[in-house]
């Protein structure tokens, strides 16, 4: 399953954020996919998608920055897989 993680720098710290990346990497557990990531102009937020399929994955990894990070989790379906879901309630 895919995620859009929806990251704040808490206190707006980009800097203590990317000094951890720097220094120690993402983090991330084998089993949990980093697809990619996207840094809003204002440095305020960070939308990432990841996929797994044990959501456990996700909350270790979210635990490892809860201190610099706030989190919003959202499963997301790409466009693809939606039009398939929806195709027969379609006229």
């Amino acid at each position: 399953m895919q995620f859009m993680v929806i990251e704040r720098f808490r206190d707006q710290d980009a800097k203590s954020v990317y000094s951890r990346l720097k220094n120690d990497g993402r983090s991330i557990p084998d089993d949990l996919s980093y697809e990619g990531s996207w840094v809003q102009a204002d440095l305020d937020r960070c939308f990432q998608l990841v996929e797994c399929d044990d959501i456990g994955l996700l909350q270790e990894w979210v635990a490892k920055w809860s201190d610099l990070i706030e989190f919003e989790i959202v499963p997301v379906l790409d466009s693809e897989g939606t039009m398939d879901a929806i195709d027969p309630l379609l006229e």
